[in-house]
């Protein structure tokens, strides 16, 4: 929380930025608030919450190097844990790279995030392949990891580890 000088310390002040922000959830492995410092060093995390109506799974196998890809689809009974970064224009174009949204891949879609203080309506990356195949178990392992970095309910990362996956065939 930031306060100004002098003002009361639960009385929350908007942070100043040189340059505007947007709004991104992160639900894969850019979870990780320590992965996110990597990538978008001037980003900070804004809040966590829920993507209602929408469920983590997987497509794009043709595209991975190790099995389908995380991506979200709607599902009006699901709904996806997510972490919340203020991303400055600068970071925005190194994460399209590195999400390939610059390929087309993966592109931007707006989604409203419940949070404990709010709605929020931000933009999450969607990949742009047909749903279906399975992640390989490294991959779960790193996506429950993010979760549990961004303080994930214990049972949301569990449930990632618990996903059929694909076998190495080593």
């Amino acid at each position: 929380m930031r306060v100004g000088h002098g003002s009361h310390p639960s009385r929350r002040v908007a942070p100043r930025y040189p340059c505007p922000v947007t709004l991104y959830a992160a639900y894969g492995t850019n979870l990780d608030p320590g992965r996110m410092s990597e990538r978008c060093p001037h980003s900070p995390l804004h809040s966590t919450g829920w993507l209602r109506g929408w469920r983590l799974t997987f497509g794009g196998e043709e595209h991975g190097w190790d099995g389908s890809l995380a991506t979200i689809v709607e599902d009006p009974i699901e709904q996806v844990f997510v972490a919340v970064y203020d991303v400055t224009p600068e970071d925005e174009s190194e994460l399209d790279r590195w999400e390939s949204a610059d390929t087309g891949l993966y592109r931007k879609t707006r989604v409203r995030v419940v949070t404990m203080s709010g709605e929020l309506v931000v933009w999450a990356y969607v990949l742009d392949a047909y749903e279906g195949g399975l992640p390989s178990a490294s991959y779960l392992g790193v996506l429950a990891d993010a979760a549990e970095a961004a303080d994930a309910p214990a049972d949301y990362a569990a449930g990632i580890r618990a996903r059929a996956c694909r076998s190495t065939g080593l």
